[in-house]
């Protein structure tokens, strides 16, 4: 690790703007700030899910997203820089295909719930959801590499599934959406 933080609070932002990690500084409000802090949301959510009773498997597949989540914020504070690649989106998919290949069919649609670990999930996956609309919001004005998208997107798949999961592990069952 090169530098520690000795000194928390710098001041620097007490007028509305912030560093970036290639030395410039923008807006706190600006479309990059947006993305990489409701990606930073997400991964305090992801810990949240972790703080609570979840199987191995599952805590094994989230700890690991929430590095990458970590790499996806360092790669969007750095303009230009790559940390994820297609491998991680496949990693995604794979995951998303073994839990997937153990749960029953729906047949109807869900509602967010179930047991705690699996309802924070869910609200982790809507996080992602936003995360992956502040991304698009900022590639349309900025290059950013199209894997950090598909990343998210795949996530949030994932965390739907990792949701009912989760339920399944508690022997809880879905909430099932009823129409009226």
């Amino acid at each position: 690790m090169g530098h520690r933080l000795s000194k928390i609070y710098t001041r620097t932002g007490d007028q509305g703007q912030t560093g970036l990690g290639d030395g410039s500084r923008i807006g706190k409000d600006a479309p990059r700030i947006e993305a990489f802090g409701t990606v930073d949301e997400l991964n305090s959510a992801l810990g949240v899910v972790l703080s609570k009773p979840v199987p191995d498997p599952a805590r094994v597949v989230l700890t690991e997203i929430q590095h990458r989540l970590f790499d996806l914020g360092g790669e969007l504070s750095i303009p230009g820089y790559s940390l994820l690649g297609p491998a991680h989106v496949e990693y995604l998919e794979q995951r998303l295909d073994e839990m997937n290949a153990e749960l029953p069919m729906l047949e109807e649609f869900i509602l967010p719930g179930g047991c705690e670990a699996a309802a924070l999930c869910h609200l982790a996956r809507t996080l992602c959801r936003r995360a992956e609309r502040r991304l698009i919001t900022l590639a349309g004005q900025e290059e950013i590499s199209p894997v950090c998208i598909q990343y998210l997107n795949r996530l949030s798949d994932l965390l739907f599934v990792m949701a009912r999961t989760l339920n399944r592990a508690e022997q809880q069952p879905d909430v099932l959406w009823r129409r009226d």
